[in-house]
C-alpha cells in the first residue's frame, strides 16, 4: 500500500493530540474551490499584462457574456488595457467556405512566429448552431501545429448571427489579447458570403482567400467583398491544379484593374499558394508587411484605425439604443399589439414604427 507521504493527496503535517501526522486533502474539492473564486477586474488587468492566457481566456468569455454583471466588470477590464494596447498588426482573413482558411492560418502563423518572433492571437469566428448558439466547426482542431505552440492564442468564439460572421465582442476581445502582449492577431470569418464590413472595420489588413477550379471565379466571391481586399490569394495551387490557380488569379488581376484605386493608394495584389504543402506562404507576407510599410509611409495606417475607432463608437451607440428599445417592458408589450395591428392592415408598418419611437421616447424623458 502506498504510503500516504508519497500520495498526491498528501499535504503536509497536522497535529493531532500532540502527535504529527500526514494531512489528506482531497485535490477535487481544493480545485471546486477555486474555480469558485470569483476575479476582480485588478485580477483580470493582471493576469491579462502577464500575458496569463488562462485569465485572457476568462476575460474574453466575461466580455461575451450578456449578464449585465459581467459586462459592467468586462468594461472596466477593457478601460483599463486599452493603453497597453494598439501596438499590433490586425490582419483580417475571410474566403469561401472550403478555401483552407484554418489550414492556411495554422500554416501563416507558424511561419510569421519562426521568421519575425512575438506572439500571435488568432481569433476563429465559427457559424453559430441555430439551436444551442455554440461554434460549430471547432477550427482550433484544425490548426494543430498552432495549437500547441507557446507564443499562440486561439479563441474560437460563436459568430451568434452577427453581421459578416464577426462576433459582436471581437474588437474589444483584440483590445485584450494586445494588452497580453499579443503583437500579431488574425480575425478569421464565417465567410458565407455574408457583408465583412465589419472585420474590415477592425483589422488593418483585409485577405480574402479564394479558390479555383471551383466554376466562375469571379462569381465565387462578390464585388463588395473584393473591393475591401487588400490582397487576394488563390490556395491549393499544387499538383494539378497550378495552371487552374494561375489562370484564376489572372482573372482576378484583371478584375479588380476595373475597380476604383482603394482609399489607401495600395494596389491590391493576387498571389498564388499552398496552405497544405506550405507552398508561397513566404510571398504571402511579404505582401503583407509591404502593405505595411506602404500605408505607414502614406500615414494612412493611423488614419484608418482613427476611422475604426469612430465607426465602432457609433456602431455601439447604435446597438445600446437597440437594446434599450426591446429591452423595455412598456415598448415589449406594446410591440405585440402594434405587430397585430399591422398583419390585420390596419396600420402601416412605419406607422406602428414611429407610433412605437414616440412612445418610447415620451418614457425616457
Amino acid at each position: 500500500m502506498e504510503h500516504p507521504e508519497n500520495s498526491s493527496e498528501y499535504a503536509g503535517l497536522v497535529v493531532n493530540d500532540g502527535v504529527e501526522q500526514p494531512s489528506i486533502i482531497n485535490p477535487y474539492l481544493q480545485r471546486s474551490r477555486f474555480a469558485r473564486r470569483k476575479l476582480t477586474a485588478s485580477d483580470y488587468v493582471e493576469g491579462i499584462l502577464k500575458g496569463n492566457t488562462s485569465i485572457l481566456g476568462q476575460a474574453v468569455t466575461l466580455v461575451e457574456s450578456t449578464n449585465p454583471d459581467h459586462q459592467q466588470v468586462a468594461q472596466e477590464v477593457i478601460e483599463r488595457c486599452l493603453p497597453y494596447s494598439g501596438k499590433s498588426v490586425r490582419i483580417g482573413i475571410s474566403g469561401v467556405p472550403g478555401a483552407g482558411k484554418s489550414t492556411s492560418i495554422d500554416e501563416f502563423g507558424v511561419h510569421v512566429l519562426k521568421e519575425y518572433g512575438g506572439k500571435l492571437a488568432v481569433l476563429a469566428i465559427d457559424p453559430s448552431s441555430e439551436r444551442t448558439k455554440g461554434s460549430i466547426l471547432g477550427d482550433k482542431t484544425r490548426m494543430e501545429k498552432l495549437s500547441i505552440h507557446p507564443d499562440s492564442f486561439i479563441r474560437p468564439s460563436p459568430s451568434a448571427g452577427s453581421l459578416g460572421g464577426v462576433a459582436r465582442k471581437t474588437r474589444e476581445t483584440i483590445i485584450l489579447c494586445e494588452a497580453a502582449g499579443y503583437d500579431k492577431v488574425f480575425v478569421e470569418t464565417v465567410g458565407v458570403g455574408q457583408s465583412e464590413t465589419a472585420c474590415h472595420s477592425m483589422v488593418d489588413f483585409f485577405l480574402l482567400i479564394q479558390l479555383a477550379g471551383t466554376g466562375d471565379e469571379l462569381q465565387g466571391i462578390k464585388r463588395g467583398i473584393m473591393e475591401m481586399a487588400d490582397g487576394i490569394i488563390i490556395n491549393k495551387c499544387d499538383g494539378n491544379n497550378v495552371d487552374k490557380c494561375q489562370l484564376a488569379a489572372t482573372q482576378f488581376r484583371n478584375a479588380l484593374h476595373l475597380f476604383p484605386m482603394p482609399e489607401s493608394g495600395w494596389t491590391p495584389q493576387v498571389l498564388t499558394y499552398s496552405g497544405f504543402f506550405g507552398y508561397g506562404i513566404k510571398e504571402v507576407w511579404d505582401m503583407i508587411f509591404s502593405y505595411f510599410d506602404f500605408v505607414k509611409k502614406s500615414g494612412y495606417f493611423e488614419y484608418r484605425r482613427n476611422e475604426q475607432s469612430k465607426y465602432w463608437m457609433y456602431e455601439s451607440i447604435n446597438e445600446q439604443l437597440r437594446n434599450s428599445f426591446f429591452q423595455n417592458n412598456t415598448i415589449h408589450d406594446m410591440l405585440m399589439a402594434e405587430e397585430k395591428s399591422v398583419l390585420a392592415g390596419q396600420k402601416t408598418s412605419f406607422v406602428a414604427a414611429k407610433q412605437l419611437l414616440d412612445a418610447y421616447f415620451a418614457l425616457i424623458h
